[in-house]
Parts: structure tokens; C-alpha cells; sequence
């Protein structure tokens, strides 16, 4: 009784106390109280009692439904009894409501019913029990009828803390007693005002696996009652719901399994195509219209295959989809969007024509079905394209309002997409290019004119370029003459400037593309005049002119330096940020990349210049200046080295441009090297001069790891372990660099083990544990020679054993992966012979190596880290065979019997078994992903897992 007062406390604290802090600790309060043993009487206590308010029901009913859900083996097994008798009598008591309340008793009856076995029910399980009390107390059959809703819906809540053999067990008995529940449900059609909940109920019970034939369904008084309902003035929900599952249930299966399904089809589509006036019909309301609306995209998506044929009967669905996307309403209108794309793939892909056997008779029927889409595609892209026009009022809308106009554009895009592989690129371009000369037509040359409806068109000529021919030679030079005479407004030029950049392969292609060149430059110069937006969409468009015609642009070199120069000194009359000046760096070193040795050495000089003097201006100032400069006022300049280094394709230019600035670099690693966002941007560009030069880079690389290797010990960026990777990966197996990466090797693995010496430091450093397990990963791969027989080896598997249950994601993928890579070493003819100094390592750390991943399995680390935790056991198995056997023995034997199994013991055991043969392990998975589920059931039983395979830490001699 006490308790029951404090709760009713707690509740009135956490909704009507003034103080915020006062309710977050009774929240606390309460949420700790749902966890214990206690809560189970206290709630059952307070529903049952008269003058309990609603706070305290809704509280009460749910902290019942979440015991039932997940701590349902906290009871004893001779509890079921007496509280599923409560949990009836709660069921009677709020038949009427509250709703919420009676919700929750009813998911927890449900719940109860997947963790109890049917027999414990009666004869017929829980259906049955159902029915015999529906038939004992009619009064509360609304109740009853909640419960049998959610009934089939627990089957997949996996809130539940049931193994998956009684879960798959409970689907089973819910799928025996569907003729049983279908006749509840029929026999309560007579009560009129519980005919919606029979639906909904009936709905419920549709998605069940339930394997009832369509004919027998055809026929049903709950089928004929639903579409009934279709043509009544009021349109019911739970009707559209029913005939929805429908439409998916007769779809379900292969075209083979068409015959058992279409005595249903052929009751459903009349039906509902008797819907389609009132598509058009002003006075209906809107939720009505988007209602039916659905059912004819659910009978689009499902029957797309049948659709696909081009039958008289199903362009007749074709042309109602049509009238549908035709739907003033883009929420109504884009139901049938992904239609259209299910269509163009059954049209245009080869599987799709499989049955019809050689190629000519494939050739022949894909040409015939084309034949009749065509013209339902021509309209699709006359019904879609008008959409993405800005509206009138777009400079006063919300930030989400723009973000959803945005999305609406990218989806409009992805249709064009489609109509464009069902017609071409070519003939989707011609339809789209009458609407730009219609709208250009109606706008005027000055900033002040109706622009939306050009920019709309060239927005959606964009959206195609990829499935225009670059060879296309009647369009496109008319749009390319078109561009230039557009008005200048900031929107329409942004545009501009995208489809200029997509047409980059046309306008390299295009014999004309050397005289349309300049006028294209004309028009991304205004683009960066012009506003951010249009400044960022003219530099992207530069990127990619220059990647594609970088051989025509060889002789605009003073004209793009001319650009380059002013955008990366941030001449003030343009509007180019410094993230998107990146693209002209980019731009101008892959035309760079086109010249021969001698000029691209000259040009790369001359490209580096204005990123050198602003740098070398701040280190000339001395080093308390270059020390206080703000982060952002290095890496703007150290980025775009970065992105030289990274596109100018000239190994010896670059590596002579890094040896000429290696002492600007130098003196920025010693006063910086605190700064983790500085170091991150140098070692950036470092690692694209080692990727580019390559063996070009001579002694600079020395001086270069003898840098990082100094500083690595005071300092700890991680940014200088992953430029050692790139190194690694460049140089590891060359034998003159074999002295210098093996000091690197040893310096950086010894150091950095020194640094990870228990968990908390690997959740206070996941960046250097990632990128230190990414290094390892690559040493395995191109230098196991430098690595595995040094002695930071045996150092490195102990770290990774402390660190596997890291919370991080990234820095836990990596040690999975590094450690995958060692049991893996058979796999590569490179580390075989190193298996054995690997065995004189792993075998004494196995026992614990593999409990510890058990217990990452189990629960140590999250459930998202399954794929890889799983991977890495496997390997370990397939590399240890039985003696991995043995030591999953030994670790699984300590998870107690009140948690696992004997039964899911031995699945699990011989999943690893199949992989010590050499089975598949992607057939091995599900054994595994089921040990995981029924340890994380609930908290409690994870807790008893992860209590049995401690201590997660190593345990015996190093070994060397």
C-alpha cells in the first residue's frame, strides 16, 4: 500500500509539479520502479482499484503491458494462471475504455500468449480461450475484439522477450486457428456498430502468413462486406485497410501462383476500378480521395507484372494510375511513383522476359510491350514535369517547406528517370525541350520576368542527362544557344549552371562543343557573380566541363588561371566560398593532368602559388603568430593541396612540388601539431602527394615519417596513423623503404599500445584505436613481412582483445576486422608462412579471444554490430577448427541454463561446427543472430550472460 501511494505520488510530481527538475526525478523515479519485482502487484493493485485517476491507469496499464512484454520470467511458472484471470477481468473492466488503457491490457494479454504454449490455454489456444469468452460475456465483445486485433500483430513485435522457436511456434498456432478467428469475426458482422473494428480485426489477421486460397476468400462474407463498404457516401478506413492487404495477399508469390489467386483478383479490381470517378469528384473529401487513391497504386505495385503484359484489361489500371499522378495534390499524385518505376523495370529489364527463351523472341516481345507503354510514359512526363516549378511565394517559405519542395523535385526527377529508359534520353529530351521554348517564349530578358517555368523545364532536362546520347545532335545545340539568353535571376542561373555541368560528356563529345565552350564559361563566370547558391552550382559545373572536355580546355588555360587566381584569392566581385573553390582546384588539376611533363610542371607551380604565399606569409610572421592563428585560416589553404596533389596526375610534378614545400609543411607540423583539425588537413594533402608520386618522392618520404613518427609520441593524432597507412599501402613492399616502415611500424603499434591499456581508454581515444586497427589491417595486407614477426605483433592482439567491446562503432569495426584478418592469413599466399608464428600468438589467447567475442555476440556490444562480431567468430573457428570448437564450448558453458538452452546451445555450436568443415557462413547466420536474441531477451537475462563471461581481459603469459 505504501509503494502504491508513492507511485500515485511520483505520477501526480511528474505531471503537475512546477519544478523541472522535481519531474525529471520522479520520471527517474518511475522508470526504476517499472524494473522491479514490486511493479508487477503495485500496477495490477492500482488498476483494479475504483478511485485511481487516468494518469495513473495509462501508467499502470502500460508498465503491464512492458512486464509482460520483456520480464515475463521473473514470474513463477504457476503466475500464468492468476494473471491471465486479471488480466481478463481488466480486459472486462475498461471494455468501454479508456481506449489507451484498454490497449495496453490487450497487447499484454497478447504478449502473454506468445511466451505461454496453446496447450496452457486450453484445447485451441488462445483463439479458442478467446472465443469461449466472447460466447460467456457478449456484453464485452469490444474488448475481446481489441485483443483479437493485436493478437496476430505480436507475432512480429519483437519487444517480446520470447526465443524464436516459441515465436515461431506461437505464428504456427495463430495460423491453425485462422478459420476459427474468421468465423468470430463473421459472426460479429451482425453487431452494426462493431462492424469497423471486425474489419480492422480482419485486416490483422490478413497479414499473417495465413495461406488461405483466394478462392475460399473470393467469396467470404468479411471480403464481401469490406467492398461493400467501398461504395458507401462514408468511406471506411478499416475497409481500404482490408482490401489493401488484399490486393497485397493475391499478389503474393510468383506468376505461377496467379491461377489460385485470381478468383480473388477478379472480385477486387472490378471493384475497385468502379473508384476511379471519384478521382475527379471536387465535392469528396480528400481524406476519401487519398484512400482510394492507394488502392489503385497497391493494385499498380502489385499486380505490375500482369500490368507489364500490355493486356486490354490492365491499361485500363494503367490509364486510372495516370488520372491518379494527374491528381492536383503531389501527396496524392506521388502514391503512384513508385508504379512507374516497378513498370520501367519490368519493361526494360532482360529478367523480366526470361520465359519467352531465345533473343529474338525476347527482342520481339520487349518491342511490342515498349510499343504500347510508350505513349503512357510521353503522358507521365507531361503529368509530372510541371511540378517542380518554384512557387509564386518561394522567398517566404519555411526552411522544411523549401526542404519539402526539394524532395518533391528529386522525386519528379527520379520519374523523368524512368520515363527516359522506357522512351530514350533523346525523345524524353525533345518532349521536355517544347515545354523550355514555351516557357522561354513567355519570359522576358530581364531579371523582373517570369523565370519558374524555364528554370522548371531546364531542371528536368538536368534530371535526364545521363540518358541522353552524347551524340544527340538536334536538341542540345539549341538549348546550349538557348542558355545564354536567359534572364540573370539568381534561381534560373543556378539551374543554369547544374545542366551545363551535366552535359559535360554532350559538350565534349559535341563537334560543336569547342565553339560552345566559351559562351558556357560566360555563363558560370555570371554564376559566380550572381549569388552563393549560383556560385556553387557554377564551380560544381566547372568540375565537371573540365573532367570531361579537359583536353579541349588545354588551350582556355590563361582564361581558367585567370578564374582559378580570383576565386582562390577571394576577389571580392565573386560569390564562391571557400568549400566550394575546392571544385575549381579540382577542375584546373585534371586539365593540368592533359598537358605534357614539362608544361604540367610548370603549371602545377603556378597552380600551387596562390595557396604557398598566404601560408608562407604566416609562418614568415614567426612562430607565436602561426600558433595563434585560428585553425580555419591554415586548413583553407592546406585543403586545396590536398585536392592538387589529389587530381594532378603527374607522379614526378608532385612529388617535386611536396620536396619544394616540405620545409612549409615542416615548420606547420612542429608549431601545430596540437591541432588536431590542422594536422588532419596537412596529413590529408600528404597522403594524396604519397598516393600520387608514389616511389617518385624520394627522401622527402623519410623526412616525412621521421616527422610524424616524432610527433606521434607526443601528441597522439590520429591523422598521423592513418598517413602512415596510405604510406604502408604505397611502400610496404618495397625492400628499400624495409628499414625506415619497419621503425615506423614498431614506434607507432608500441606507442600507441602503451596508450590503450584498458577499455576506458579506448572509449577516450576511439579515433586512434580506429585508425591504429586500420594501419594493423594494412600491414597484414602489404607488409606481413615488417609486422607479423615483430614483437608490437603479440602487443597489438592483446590491445585488440581489451578494446573489441568498444562502444564506438568505427574503432570496433576495425578491431574486428584487424583480428579477422589474422585468423584469415591462410587465405593470402603472401602470409602463409607466417601461420605458424600466428598460431605461437593466438592458440594460448584463444580461450579468452573467443568467450570475449561471445560475450560482444550477447550483448556487449550492440545488436547492430552483429554482421561483424559474427564474421570475426567465424574466421577464428575456420582458422582454429576444434580446438575453437573446444574453447566455444568452454565459453558457452558458462551462460546458465535459465538463459540458454541446451537446444540453442547445440545450434549454435553446430553452426560454428559447419564453419570449422568449411561450409558457407552466410548459411550459418541465423544459429548464430538467434544465441544473440535470446541472450538480449531483457535486461535481466543480458546481465546474467555478460556476468558469466567475465573477466572480458586477458589473462596469460605474453607470448612471443
Amino acid at each position: 500500500m505504501e509503494l502504491q501511494n508513492t507511485v500515485k505520488e511520483a505520477l501526480n510530481a511528474l505531471y503537475h509539479h512546477p519544478d523541472d527538475a522535481f519531474r525529471m526525478q520522479a520520471d527517474r523515479w518511475l522508470q526504476d520502479f517499472q524494473r522491479t519485482l514490486d511493479a508487477w502487484q503495485v500496477a495490477d493493485n492500482l488498476l483494479h482499484e475504483p478511485t485511481s485517476n487516468l494518469e495513473t491507469l495509462i501508467f499502470c496499464s502500460q508498465t503491464l503491458r512492458s512486464k509482460v512484454q520483456r520480464d515475463f520470467e521473473e514470474l513463477p511458472s504457476e503466475a500464468f494462471r492468476p494473471l491471465r484471470d486479471s488480466l481478463n477481468n481488466l480486459l472486462r473492466k475498461f471494455h468501454k475504455g479508456p481506449p489507451k488503457v484498454r490497449t495496453q491490457i490487450s497487447i499484454a494479454v497478447a504478449a502473454l500468449a506468445v511466451h505461454v504454449p496453446a496447450d496452457d490455454w486450453g484445447e485451441g489456444g488462445i483463439v479458442n480461450w478467446l472465443r469461449n469468452e466472447m460466447n460467456s460475456h457478449p456484453e464485452y465483445v469490444p474488448g475481446f475484439l481489441e485483443l483479437l486485433t493485436v493478437l496476430p500483430e505480436e507475432v512480429y513485435n519483437y519487444k517480446i522477450a520470447a526465443r524464436p522457436d516459441r515465436r515461431r511456434q506461437f505464428e504456427k498456432e495463430l495460423t491453425s486457428q485462422m478459420e476459427v478467428t474468421l468465423n468470430i469475426l463473421t459472426a460479429c458482422l451482425n453487431i452494426n456498430e462493431l462492424k469497423e473494428q471486425v474489419l480492422e480485426a480482419f485486416c490483422s489477421w490478413l497479414r499473417l502468413k495465413h495461406g488461405i486460397p483466394g478462392s475460399l476468400l473470393a467469396s467470404h462474407p468479411l471480403v464481401l462486406t469490406a467492398l461493400a463498404s467501398l461504395n458507401s457516401e462514408l468511406l471506411s478506413e478499416a475497409s481500404v485497410n482490408v482490401i489493401s492487404e488484399l490486393i497485397h495477399y493475391s499478389a503474393a508469390g510468383s506468376l505461377s501462383d496467379l491461377p489460385v489467386h485470381m478468383p480473388l483478383i477478379q472480385v477486387i479490381v472490378p471493384q475497385v476500378m468502379n473508384l476511379k470517378a471519384q478521382l475527379r469528384d471536387s465535392s469528396k473529401d480528400e481524406e476519401d480521395v487519398k484512400a482510394i487513391a492507394r488502392l489503385f497504386a497497391d493494385m499498380g505495385d502489385s499486380y505490375v507484372e500482369l500490368i507489364a503484359t500490355g493486356s486490354d484489361e490492365s491499361m485500363l489500371i494503367v490509364h486510372a494510375l495516370l488520372e491518379v499522378t494527374s491528381h492536383s495534390e503531389y501527396d496524392i499524385a506521388s502514391m503512384t511513383f513508385n508504379f512507374w518505376h516497378s513498370l520501367q523495370l519490368n519493361l526494360t529489364k532482360r529478367d523480366a522476359y526470361i520465359s519467352f527463351g531465345n533473343d529474338a523472341s525476347v527482342e520481339a516481345e520487349r518491342k511490342r510491350r515498349l510499343q504500347i507503354f510508350c505513349p503512357v510514359y510521353e503522358s507521365l512526363v507531361s503529368l509530372v514535369s510541371f511540378r517542380v516549378q518554384y512557387p509564386n511565394d518561394y522567398q517566404d517559405l519555411s526552411y522544411e517547406d523549401l526542404k519539402e519542395f526539394k524532395q518533391t523535385r528529386y522525386a519528379v526527377a527520379d520519374v523523368l528517370i524512368d520515363a527516359a529508359l522506357v522512351l530514350g534520353g533523346d525523345t524524353t529530351l525533345k518532349l521536355l525541350y517544347v515545354k523550355l521554348v514555351e516557357a522561354v517564349s513567355s519570359c522576358g530578358n530581364s531579371e523582373q520576368s517570369e523565370w519558374r517555368p524555364a528554370e522548371a523545364a531546364l531542371f528536368c532536362i538536368r534530371a535526364i542527362s545521363n540518358y541522353v546520347s552524347v551524340g544527340e545532335a538536334e536538341i542540345m545545340p539549341q538549348v546550349m544557344g538557348l542558355l545564354p539568353k536567359l534572364p540573370k535571376q539568381a534561381q534560373l542561373l543556378q539551374t543554369v549552371c547544374y545542366t551545363v555541368g551535366a552535359y559535360s560528356k554532350w559538350l565534349d563529345a559535341s563537334p560543336s562543343g569547342q565553339s560552345i565552350l566559351p559562351s558556357v564559361i560566360d555563363i558560370l563566370m555570371n554564376g559566380m557573380s550572381t549569388s552563393e547558391d549560383s556560385a556553387a552550382a557554377a564551380a560544381l559545373a566547372f568540375r565537371h566541363i573540365c573532367a570531361d572536355c579537359r583536353r579541349k580546355l588545354c588551350g582556355f588555360l590563361d582564361g581558367l588561371f585567370h578564374i582559378y587566381n580570383m576565386t582562390v584569392n577571394g576577389e571580392s566581385s565573386l560569390k564562391v566560398t571557400a568549400e566550394d573553390s575546392l571544385h575549381l582546384v579540382e577542375a584546373l588539376s585534371m586539365v593540368i593532368t592533359e598537358l605534357v611533363p614539362d608544361q604540367a610542371k610548370r603549371a602545377l607551380e603556378a597552380l600551387c602559388l596562390p595557396v604557398v604565399a598566404p601560408l608562407q606569409e604566416i609562418v614568415n610572421q614567426g612562430l607565436e603568430v602561426l600558433n595563434k592563428k585560428p585553425s580555419n585560416e591554415l586548413t583553407v589553404h592546406i585543403d586545396r593541396f590536398a585536392y592538387i596533389f589529389r587530381y594532378v596526375n603527374h607522379p614526378e610534378a608532385v612529388a617535386d612540388a611536396i620536396q619544394r614545400l616540405w620545409p612549409l609543411f615542416k615548420a606547420i607540423f612542429d608549431i601545430r601539431a596540437w591541432d588536431m583539425r590542422t594536422m588532419e588537413s596537412l596529413c590529408r594533402s600528404c597522403k594524396y602527394a604519397v598516393r600520387t608520386s608514389g616511389r617518385f618522392m624520394g627522401i622527402t618520404i623519410g623526412a616525412m615519417l621521421e616527422e610524424i613518427q616524432g610527433l606521434y609520441k607526443q601528441h597522439h593524432q590520429p591523422c598521423f596513423l592513418y598517413l602512415s597507412s596510405e604510406v604502408i599501402k604505397i611502400f610496404g613492399s618495397d625492400p628499400s623503404c624495409a628499414s625506415y616502415l619497419q621503425n615506423l611500424i614498431e614506434a607507432l603499434f608500441m606507442h600507441t599500445t602503451r596508450l590503450l591499456t584498458n577499455i576506458q581508454e579506448f572509449t577516450a581515444r576511439p579515433d586512434i584505436a580506429d585508425d591504429c586497427f586500420l594501419l594493423a589491417s594494412r600491414c597484414i595486407r602489404y607488409c606481413p613481412q615488417l609486422f607479423i614477426p615483430s614483437s608490437v605483433f603479440p602487443a597489438l592482439i592483446d590491445c585488440s582483445m581489451v578494446g573489441i567491446t568498444v562502444q564506438h562503432r568505427e574503432a570496433s569495426n576495425s578491431i574486428l576486422t584487424f583480428l579477422a584478418d589474422v585468423f584469415d592469413l591462410a587465405n593470402s599466399s603472401k602470409s602463409e608462412q607466417y601461420i605458424s608464428r600466428r598460431d605461437a600468438i593466438i592458440i594460448p589467447r584463444g580461450p579468452v579471444l573467443l568467450r570475449i567475442l561471445i560475450a560482444a555476440l550477447t550483448g556487449a556490444l550492440p545488436s547492430s554490430r552483429l554482421e561483424p562480431v559474427t564474421y570475426t567468430l567465424l574466421a577464428l573457428t575456420r582458422a582454429y577448427r576444434a580446438q575453437a570448437l573446444e574453447w566455444a564450448k568452454e565459453s558457452v558453458s558458462l551462460i546458465p541454463a535459465t538463459a540458454v538452452t541446451e537446444k540453442e546451445r547445440s545450434r549454435f555450436l553446430k553452426a560454428l561446427s559447419d564453419a570449422a568443415s568449411g561450409c558457407d557462413i552466410n548459411t550459418l547466420a541465423v544459429p548464430i543472430e538467434e544465441l544473440s536474441d535470446v541472450c538480449r531477451r531483457n535486461r535481466n537475462v543480458q546481465e546474467i550472460v555478460q556476468g558469466a563471461l567475465r573477466p572480458l581481459e586477458l589473462n596469460v603469459r605474453a607470448v612471443s
